[in-house]
């Protein structure tokens, strides 16, 4: 292994889960911060109306991330698995193609977003009093994209790598970066110029690329693994194989992220049609809700580099207890989060609302009642992601779809004439209970084990030595355990 990646294939299954989930929990804190911060001074000085545009632009936002998000959760898995079965070559040249697609792909789609966005904000029935902020404020996010996905795309690939330090201690720069821009461009302070609602966006650009050019520098100097530089210029061609894996692989988990994202924006469509009062207390309680998924957001993703990089090396038996150290992980760490911001919810949700707002009262309410769907939103992200880590990428997508667009969007629409806007707030844990059950059946007895992440072309009959076709049974391991073990 590299110097700057971790092996993830050796040593106590729990302690390394830990040690790897940790870098990426404190970067999704860091990262949750900045939009708190951001949202503070937007929400407290420049009114609802301009907290609503920005709920409703980043809402977008998500949604085009993960639009192409999934090509580079494809190349995590792949990466891993090939740094798990010491095939370093393979490796580079996943990286090399995956950037080619991945950032080319993501600057069409910032170009394209340019003149949508105010479409964009239109079809989502966005308050009038806050369309022409949130246009401001998303045009200048488009402009963005690239940088925000490029760094997005390496700090996966770093993870695949079993580097989850590298990608936070950049990630800190850009968020120091944006909170110290944000109050000086939104306001006007000394040489800066006054932008409003603009000048948040203008922050997270001028950060966010400032860090990804640092961050290219240092992968350089160290030379890292995955770093390609002018001799290795051959890796950026396209693999044939590599991207017929990247987008069959990649656009199921990509698509995930999608669905997540419209089912937000159908959410927040229903949630805009009860005025800004409600609008502005569910974007609230929207940042507290981030800070509570990201401990099930971080050990899921620590899950799949570690699982990923075993089944690269055929370690079956750890895949097993990787799935049941994350989901016990998960209970401690989100209980421990939700409780807190229950009690104390008054004085944290009063950071996102002007005071004396009658909002208030609203997302106390709403947060008393969603706020708990997040446990069981994090045995499934944990579950999924152990499963990911195969190639089983298509099950995952049906639990979601059935999950967000049979239960929670139709739960929601069809409540409401009944129960009112609660119908909207109690959407959210029944349909997350739904998912966790159906995730954990699929873990017991769908055949997830037998997938691959490689898809060869239709001639070739050799199958990747990355992942067997029929992986070796986990009992044929005297220090094995059951795979169903989990969910007994």
């Amino acid at each position: 292994m590299s110097p700057t990646s971790h092996n993830l294939t050796e040593g106590p299954i729990g302690r390394n889960l830990f040690a790897f989930a940790l870098p990426i929990l404190a970067g999704n804190v860091a990262q949750s911060l900045n939009g708190s911060v951001n949202a503070v001074w937007v929400g407290r000085f420049l009114g609802e109306e301009a907290l609503t545009a920005t709920a409703n632009a980043n809402n977008i936002m998500f949604f085009l991330i993960g639009s192409v998000f999934g090509i580079g959760m494809a190349a995590t898995i792949l990466i891993a698995q090939a740094m798990g079965a010491r095939d370093l070559t393979q490796a580079r040249r996943v990286m090399g193609t995956s950037a080619t697609f991945f950032i080319g792909l993501s600057v069409v789609i910032a170009a394209f977003g340019q003149w949508l966005s105010r479409h964009l904000l239109a079809a989502m029935g966005t308050p009038t009093a806050s369309l022409h902020l949130a246009e401001d404020y998303l045009r200048v996010i488009f402009l963005a994209m690239p940088a925000l996905y490029a760094f997005a795309f390496l700090s996966a690939a770093l993870r695949g790598a079993g580097d989850a330090r590298t990608p936070f201690r950049f990630l800190l720069i850009a968020v120091l970066l944006d909170i110290v821009l944000n109050p000086l461009l939104i306001f006007g302070v000394g040489p800066f110029p006054r932008l409003g609602i603009a000048g948040s966006a203008w922050a997270t650009l001028i950060g966010q690329t400032t860090t990804l050019i640092a961050l290219l520098f240092y992968l350089r100097h160290k030379r890292h693994v995955l770093w390609l530089g002018r001799q290795d210029a051959r890796y950026f061609r396209i693999d044939a194989t590599i991207l017929r894996s990247l987008i069959v692989k990649g656009v199921p988990m990509g698509l995930q992220m999608v669905l997540i994202s419209l089912a937000m924006i159908a959410m927040m469509t229903m949630v805009n049609q009860h005025g800004t009062q409600t609008t502005a207390a569910y974007g609230a309680a929207l940042q507290l809700w981030t800070y509570v998924q990201m401990p099930a957001m971080a050990v899921g993703a620590a899950c799949s580099s570690m699982a990923a990089q075993n089944v690269g090396a055929h370690r079956w038996d750890r895949v097993s207890a990787t799935a049941r150290a994350g989901v016990v992980m998960n209970f401690l760490m989100t209980g421990a989060l939700i409780i807190p911001l229950i009690v104390f919810d008054r004085w944290t949700l009063s950071l996102f609302l002007p005071s004396g707002s009658d909002a208030l009262e609203v997302a106390r309410h709403l947060n008393h009642i969603a706020v708990w769907s997040f446990l069981f939103f994090g045995m499934t992200f944990v579950v999924s992601g152990v499963v990911r880590s195969t190639g089983a990428v298509v099950p995952p997508l049906i639990i979601l779809v059935i999950a967000l667009w049979g239960i929670r969007v139709p739960f929601a629409d069809f409540m409401q004439p009944r129960i009112g806007v609660d119908a909207i707030w109690w959407s959210f844990p029944i349909s997350a209970l739904c998912s966790m059950v159906m995730a954990l059946a699929y873990y017991r007895f769908g055949n997830w084990r037998k997938a691959r992440m490689l898809v060869p072309d239709r001639h070739e009959v050799a199958v990747p030595a990355e992942v067997p076709a029929t992986p070796p049974s986990p009992v044929a391991d005297p220090s094995a355990e059951p795979d169903d073990a989990l969910v007994r």
